[in-house]
């Protein structure tokens, strides 16, 4: 009898404990679903971790314009400048994981600063929450309207002929731009002296003068002088064909895996909640499908992307190590910006 007690009193407790826990898990999930439903009840603040006027204002601030009507909530952007993008960055990836702060991400501070310093005060993957991919930004590589070669395997071609007598210009040490000459170089076998200076307006003066034989530079900064005539385009950076220079073929087609692109997007601090992200996800997403949108990105020489928290979360990672790979290659990964 007294065995049977003790069983039926086990059986009793262990009754209490998984209806305590499951009704435990329930007010989780409706409090959180609440939550997430009542998200957000006050303004947000993004930080943009590049100087006020520049070129991620110019995406972000439309963007956060339009996200601020759908939200019902004032979205203040705060810029956090310095250390290439590291000081803003960090901030974020410090603060209370809410859905109240959040960061204007770019490929520099996220994928290519961590491959050029061994003490980073933050991990790119593990303290962040990404939220969407917004735009895919395009390098271009450009030569003269003189030069001899007219097309990208034309260039390629003239370059392995003259090893070491081309050069190329690049807006800085350890830029995008400088890392796209040292990835075609890798891939294509070509050896072009890079000359690095501090801006695309002297690089661009610089080739127009013929000083230098070929450069990168953004999307946006090329049009005008293609369209002139005064330069030549050869070819994109990013792996789809860009809407600005359609004609124009990706440098991934002939050597494929080939992608320098400057992408921004949004994150979150890590532990941000999943109905959170999930939120201003589709919301943002469903900005970046607007036509007026489009164009006032595509004006400046940006796509239009809106992936999800699991495809940008690929897509850091891959350029992590797409870009350590290449930083190890071209010796910078000493460089401590």
């Amino acid at each position: 009898m007294h065995k049977r007690n003790q069983i039926q009193m086990t059986l009793f407790t262990s009754s209490l404990i998984f209806r305590c826990f499951m009704g435990a898990l329930l007010c989780y999930f409706l409090n959180q679903l609440a939550w997430s439903q009542a998200y957000p009840n006050r303004a947000i603040k993004v930080i943009n971790p590049w100087a006020s006027g520049g070129p991620a204002d110019i995406v972000a601030r439309p963007l956060m314009t339009k996200l601020s009507e759908r939200l019902g909530q004032p979205i203040v952007i705060e810029n956090k400048a310095g250390a290439n993008g590291i000081i803003g960055s960090t901030f974020v990836a410090r603060a209370v994981p809410d859905g109240y702060t959040l960061l204007f991400s770019h490929v520099g501070p996220i994928a290519i600063s961590p491959a050029m310093q061994a003490d980073m005060p933050y991990n790119s993957v593990s303290d962040f929450e990404p939220i969407t991919q917004v735009v895919s930004a395009p390098t271009v590589m450009l030569v003269r309207s003189d030069f001899p070669a007219k097309t990208f395997t034309d260039f390629i071609a003239y370059a392995k002929n003259k090893p070491n007598k081309l050069s190329y210009g690049s807006v800085g040490l350890g830029s995008t731009t400088h890392l796209a000459g040292e990835m075609l170089h890798s891939m294509a076998g070509i050896d072009i002296l890079h000359v690095p200076y501090k801006g695309a307006a002297p690089v661009i003066t610089d080739l127009l003068g013929g000083q230098i034989d070929m450069a990168f530079i953004n999307i946006s900064g090329a049009v005008s002088h293609i369209d002139s005539g005064k330069l030549r385009g050869l070819a994109v950076t990013t792996l789809k064909r860009s809407s600005l220079l359609p004609n124009l073929p990706t440098v991934a087609e002939f050597y494929p895996g080939f992608e320098v692109n400057s992408w921004y997007g949004v994150m979150a601090p890590s532990g941000t909640s999943k109905q959170v992200v999930n939120k201003l996800q589709q919301e943002l997403a469903a900005i970046l499908k607007s036509p007026e949108v489009i164009q006032i990105l595509k004006l400046a020489g940006l796509d239009a992307e809106g992936s999800t928290p699991e495809q940008y979360a690929i897509k850091i990672k891959e350029d992590l190590l797409r870009w350590s790979t290449v930083v190890k290659a071209t010796g910078l990964s000493a460089i401590n910006n």
